[in-house]
């Protein structure tokens, strides 16, 4: 499904990474370590959305400044992810599974990362569509660093435990067409 997928985006990843490499040169990947399945770390890809050499938060809000023009239109449509499909083929993810999240944030002593980590990670989940708008939210909040390691992320991994628990082909079927 993920090769299938990769060939049916292949346009629209070949116009992403142009658009990408006009606005602000290469790279058009971002690559960042993140946490899989048995607290492995790997590299999940990503189209570059923010200007070459931006630091900052490892979260991100809405007007976030490191943004391009070009990664604000990848990133309201979410075709920022479609790399990730390359993870998927080597599989470090699947379609379905809990978000990786970047080694910060991971604490595999926690009960509730130990019950995620058993799972491969995925391109989408429950939490991805309940929290479509995180960078609108995480604009309104004060320390949007703090408010997503004491609000959001517990929310995302309660939802993706008790997801896991009840996980058949039907409900990863409907989780992808509800994506889409």
């Amino acid at each position: 499904a993920a090769a299938a997928a990769l060939a049916l985006f292949a346009p629209v990843m070949l116009a992403a990474a142009a658009a990408i490499w006009l606005e602000d040169g290469f790279p058009v990947l971002y690559r960042q370590t993140r946490v899989g399945r048995g607290n492995r770390p790997f590299r999940m890809l990503k189209f570059r959305s923010m200007r070459k050499g931006a630091s900052g938060s490892k979260v991100t809000a809405a007007g976030d400044v490191r943004i391009t023009v070009v990664g604000r239109v990848l990133r309201r449509y979410k075709l920022d992810e479609l790399p990730q499909f390359w993870n998927v083929v080597r599989g470090e993810m699947s379609i379905v599974g809990p978000r990786p999240e970047v080694p910060d944030y991971v604490d595999p002593g926690e009960p509730a990362w130990s019950a995620v980590l058993r799972y491969r990670p995925g391109i989408t989940d429950l939490a991805t569509l309940l929290y479509r708008n995180e960078e609108e939210v995480l604009a309104g909040a004060p320390d949007p660093d703090r408010y997503y390691r004491e609000v959001l992320l517990p929310s995302k991994l309660a939802l993706n435990a008790r997801y896991a628990r009840a996980s058949s082909a039907w409900s990863d079927l409907k989780l992808v067409l509800l994506t889409l």
